[in-house]
C-alpha cells in the first residue's frame, strides 16, 4: 500500500487541516489479462493551506490521482473526502454541485468562453451557479493577479499567461475549498509559467488556498510545499520544501529504485491518464 499521510496521522482533532484525502484509492482500465492497474491502493492527504505538487514518470497514475481526489473519475475501489464529505459513491448530480461549489479547476488548456470578456469568464461557474460571487474577495484575487486593467479583454486580446491568470482567477473566485492544477504552465513560455506559478504561490501564501498541481517540471514543483512522487501508481516518495535540483534527482532515480512487489504493467501506455 502506498502512503503519504501526515495530519491525520495526529488524531481525529486535527482533521479538519485535512483538505482532502484517499483510503486505499484503487482505479484500474480494461478488465481481465488488459487490466491496467492506474492507482493501487493509496492512502494521501492533502494538507488545508499549503501547495502540493504530483510528479512521476508518463503512465505512474498523476493525473488519475488528481482527477479520483477531484470527483472527475469514480474508482474502482476505496474512499476518497473532500474536507469530512465522501465523495465516492455521490450521485452524479451531487458530484456536480459539490465540484462547482467546492472546488477550483486550472487546466493545461485554459478553457476560457471566446465570446465572454475576462470578467465574465472569471465569474461563469458562479453564474451559472446563480450565485453571486463575493466582491471583496474578487477584488482581492483580481489585484493580486494583475487582472485590473484586463477585465473588459476578450481571450483573443489576451496573451497565454494572461489567459492563464484568469484561468487562476476563476478557479479562486468562489474560494473554493482546493485547487487542482493539471499542466498549468504546460502551453506556455518560461517567463508566463514563471508568473503563474507565482500567483499559485500567492494564492496559498496570501489567500490562503490549498492548491495540488500535477506537473512534470522539477522547477515548477520547487514552488510547492510538498512533492509526491507516484511510480506504477503508487506514492513511493516524497519531498518538503524541495528545490528543482533534489526533484530532477529524485525522477533519475526512477528507472532504478521500484517496489519489489509492484505489479507489471506491460500496457500503461494504453492508461488514460497520465
Amino acid at each position: 500500500m502506498s502512503t503519504a499521510k501526515t495530519a491525520s496521522d495526529t488524531g481525529p482533532d486535527q482533521a479538519d487541516q485535512i483538505a482532502a484525502r484517499a483510503r486505499g484509492l484503487t482505479k484500474a482500465y480494461g478488465s481481465g489479462e488488459t487490466t491496467v492497474l492506474a492507482l493501487d491502493s493509496v492512502d494521501v492527504d492533502i494538507i488545508r493551506g499549503r501547495f502540493t505538487a504530483v510528479m512521476g514518470p508518463s503512465g505512474s497514475g498523476k493525473s488519475t490521482l488528481m482527477h479520483c481526489l477531484a470527483g472527475l473519475d469514480a474508482v474502482s475501489a476505496g474512499q476518497v473526502w473532500l474536507g469530512s464529505t465522501e465523495i465516492t459513491g455521490l450521485r452524479d448530480k451531487e458530484l456536480t454541485r459539490l465540484r462547482r461549489d467546492r472546488i477550483g479547476f486550472m487546466f493545461q488548456a485554459f478553457n476560457l468562453l471566446p465570446t465572454l470578456t475576462a470578467a465574465e469568464n472569471i465569474t461563469l461557474p458562479m453564474d451559472i451557479a446563480g450565485r453571486k460571487p463575493d466582491a471583496e474577495w474578487l477584488e482581492r484575487v483580481i489585484e493580486t493577479l494583475g487582472l485590473r486593467d484586463r477585465l473588459r479583454h476578450r481571450p483573443a486580446q489576451l496573451s497565454g499567461g494572461q489567459q492563464q491568470r484568469v484561468a487562476c482567477a476563476r478557479a479562486l473566485a468562489s474560494r473554493p475549498e482546493l485547487i487542482f492544477a493539471d499542466e498549468p504552465t504546460g502551453n506556455l513560455d518560461s517567463r508566463a509559467g514563471l508568473e503563474v506559478l507565482g500567483f499559485l504561490r500567492e494564492a496559498v501564501d496570501e489567500l490562503a488556498q490549498t492548491v495540488v498541481m500535477v506537473t512534470h517540471d522539477p522547477g515548477a514543483a520547487a514552488h510547492s510545499d510538498l512533492v509526491l512522487f507516484l511510480g506504477d501508481g503508487r506514492i513511493v516518495d516524497e519531498m518538503p520544501d524541495p528545490t528543482a535540483e533534489a526533484v530532477l534527482e529524485r525522477l533519475k532515480r526512477f528507472d532504478t529504485i521500484r517496489l519489489p512487489d509492484a505489479p507489471r504493467r506491460t500496457q500503461a501506455h494504453e492508461t488514460p491518464e497520465s
